[in-house]
């Protein structure tokens, strides 16, 4: 067959993800694109106004990929990437795939660390998945020492991946309630996005409910069984005056302040994300 022009490819391509009901499909199709290219999705784009053609063999990988992506699985499991903030994270099967919203959840954590009166401010981020929030944090803050733990060990696998080489980051593979007690009482960030899906509360969309791994969505059977954890472990290792910062859904806000006040921290807020949906909780400890 001969070859075809990359835009007539790029909408056809789209057309199929509409119709399996992908959610954002022109700008997955071109992703899918550029996956196959090696390029960024603005120069499939510009591609596309220049009139390019698309190769037989890049119709047939195309072809692949949009069958894979059809069938709901994840984007970044099909390129083996997700953006973060500055970054560029590995990310596969096992591990939960970092979202934008976390962007702004962990903007907290960096302000408080930019802000800390230590020469070198510690912050722990407990359960990092893929390690997006730690690594946020130590190359933003480059004086600040970062721990993170995470139990899984298919996510464990990319956060060690995905962190190897930051030289002021250290990762455990530990239970977040068993991990770093050699620092109780140091530190001046703990921030945590810890599975908070209450156990019957299935997610609708396909690429949550069957690729995300279980153990980094479901919480109990209110959602918040990791975070009554994370509320008396970070009490232990905050300094007096101390964040701590919880990501969490849209409806747990009110509760999660309420636990965080009776086990006696102070200043209990909730705040918004950019969608004006609650998303984080942050406390100082007493």
């Amino acid at each position: 067959m001969s070859e075809t022009s990359l835009a007539s490819l790029v909408h056809a391509a789209a057309q199929r993800l509409g119709a399996a009901g992908v959610p954002d499909p022109l700008v997955d199709a071109e992703l899918l694109v550029g996956h196959v290219r090696g390029v960024r999705r603005g120069e499939v784009q510009a591609a596309m106004v220049r009139g390019d053609r698309a190769s037989e063999s890049e119709r047939a990988a195309l072809d692949a990929l949009v069958e894979r992506r059809a069938a709901r699985e994840p984007l970044q499991h099909i390129t083996g990437t997700a953006p973060f903030r500055h970054l560029e994270l590995a990310v596969g099967p096992g591990v939960f795939v970092p979202r934008p919203e976390t962007e702004t959840v962990v903007q907290f954590a960096i302000d408080a660390l930019v802000n800390a009166p230590e020469a070198e401010p510690v912050a722990v981020d407990l359960g990092t998945g893929s390690g997006a929030i730690a690594l946020s944090m130590a190359t933003e803050v480059p004086h600040s020492r970062v721990y993170a733990t995470e139990l899984s060990p298919e996510a464990y696998a990319w956060a060690s991946r995905n962190t190897a080489g930051t030289p002021n980051l250290t990762l455990v593979n530990e239970d977040l309630a068993d991990a770093f007690h050699e620092l109780d009482g140091t530190v001046s960030v703990v921030i945590s996005n810890p599975p908070y899906v209450p156990d019957a509360a299935i997610p609708r969309d396909p690429e949550v409910r069957l690729f995300d791994p279980a153990m980094a969505l479901y919480g109990g059977e209110d959602g918040l069984d990791i975070v009554r954890v994370l509320s008396m472990r970070a009490l232990e290792l905050l300094r007096p005056g101390g964040l701590l910062v919880i990501e969490h859904g849209e409806l747990q806000g009110e509760e999660i302040r309420s636990i965080l006040t009776r086990d006696g921290w102070r200043a209990a807020s909730t705040h918004r994300d950019l969608t004006l949906r609650d998303r984080a909780t942050t406390a100082l400890r007493p």
